[in-house]
């Protein structure tokens, strides 16, 4: 299975960083082994000292699937889930200077927390979710679907061009502005509308 990460598909966070607001989808890939599941602890790694917080919206791929029609996009996902791209902001500053790849930054082990997943139906309206995260128990970070310059759909479509999309595949859509920083025994919580997704600690 991939892990594909949109990035800057929200304007605002785009403009913190700094970044060009896109008019394509931009996206790269995590490996499996990046995943972190079950609530489990993040372990800080010994590589970065300055590790982020992006709290994302993912669709989880239902079917095989190239060069899908965005009309027939959602047909391709059933699950909405909610996560966390870690990033290691110093790696990537570095990588992004010398006008390097930056995997190094984003694709390390445990660095895609991922919660369980909800049928998209018991949802009123996928184009008007909202999800947030708190860390110690204040709000970092908001976010709305109806935010993101690409949708589900949009996104789906797109990628599908450039590479075959299997069952089990997930789709990290992109944070909104509000990134930060995280630190040991921080507490962080997810919610996606008023339901609790995850739960953990950094270690």
């Amino acid at each position: 299975m991939k892990i594909i990460c949109i990035g800057r598909n929200y304007a605002k966070h785009a403009q913190e960083l700094n970044n060009d607001v896109p008019r394509q989808p931009v996206f790269f890939l995590k490996p499996d082994t990046a995943l972190l599941r079950s609530n489990l602890p993040f372990f800080y790694p010994d590589f970065s000292s300055n590790i982020h917080y992006e709290t994302e919206l993912i669709v989880r791929i239902n079917r095989l699937g190239k060069s899908i029609p965005e009309k027939f996009a959602c047909n391709y996902y059933e699950e909405i889930g909610i996560g966390i791209d870690f990033t290691a902001r110093d790696l990537q500053e570095k990588c992004k200077t010398k006008g390097l790849p930056w995997e190094i930054a984003k694709a390390f082990d445990s660095s895609a927390a991922i919660s369980k997943f909800i049928h998209k139906e018991t949802l009123s309206d996928i184009n008007n979710i909202h999800f947030h995260l708190d860390v110690n128990g204040k709000t970092v970070q908001n976010g709305n679907s109806a935010e993101m310059l690409f949708s589900f759909d949009a996104i789906i479509a797109y990628v599908s061009r450039y590479m075959t999309l299997r069952t089990g595949d997930l789709i990290f859509t992109g944070t909104p502005a509000g990134v930060g920083p995280v630190k040991i025994n921080d507490l962080l919580e997810v919610y996606l509308e008023q339901q609790k997704m995850m739960r953990f600690r950094i270690k």
